[in-house]
């Protein structure tokens, strides 16, 4: 079979499906090589920053992985600005249904709401913009961790001067969050991790 007969979905056979379902598994493993191709488009985002967006979300992901972060975090740090082409208004909830089946819930959870705490940085210089925003999540357990994010890898990261790692230093970690079972609960409900491990940076930064 090359292509299914049916036109309409409600009249496909078994078989279809069975071929169909085969072809969209093979698909998926390509995941983190478009995820990654995706991410040099970004060139073709935003601009008026001294970095290229491209720039600000590998930066992001080297503060992340020289602060000793876990995998997740670092992925997440390089992937939090992905749907800033295609979803300008909700570039957040983009990157975190990208990421949703395969990091653990903390990381997604920030990814998902990190808009709303940069707010905190530029909020009270634009009218109609609420600076405070992210008070609305306040009493969230992963409400420090966001802040934190933030603090250290979002909004300091615009930065032409900084030693930014490049992006195929990255691709190998893609890979291996993509390659993962899709919402495998030892990975989706992980228990949280710090941003910040003093040791594995130590560790890094002698490597």
């Amino acid at each position: 079979m090359d292509r299914v007969n049916f036109s309409q979905m409600k009249d496909g056979t078994k078989e279809e499906y069975e071929f169909l379902t085969a072809h969209e598994i093979e698909y998926t493993k390509g995941t983190a090589e478009r995820l990654l191709h995706a991410l040099e488009h970004l060139d073709e985002s935003l601009s008026g920053y001294q970095i290229t967006r491209l720039s600000h979300s590998v930066q992001s992901a080297t503060r992340a992985w020289r602060d000793g972060a876990d995998i997740d975090w670092v992925v997440s740090a390089l992937l939090h600005d992905i749907g800033d082409i295609f979803a300008p208004y909700n570039h957040d909830e983009y990157a975190a249904t990208i990421l949703k089946p395969f990091v653990r819930e903390q990381c997604r959870w920030c990814v998902e709401t990190h808009g709303d705490f940069q707010m905190l940085y530029y909020g009270h210089h634009l009218e109609g913009f609420d600076k405070d925003k992210r008070e609305r999540h306040r009493g969230s357990k992963y409400f420090d961790d966001c802040a934190e994010f933030c603090e250290r890898w979002d909004q300091a990261s615009f930065d032409p001067d900084y030693d930014t790692l490049p992006l195929s230093f990255f691709a190998p970690m893609v890979h291996e969050v993509f390659a993962r079972e899709p919402y495998d609960p030892a990975v989706t409900q992980a228990p949280d991790q710090p941003l910040v491990v003093p040791e594995t940076a130590a560790e890094r930064a002698a490597a």
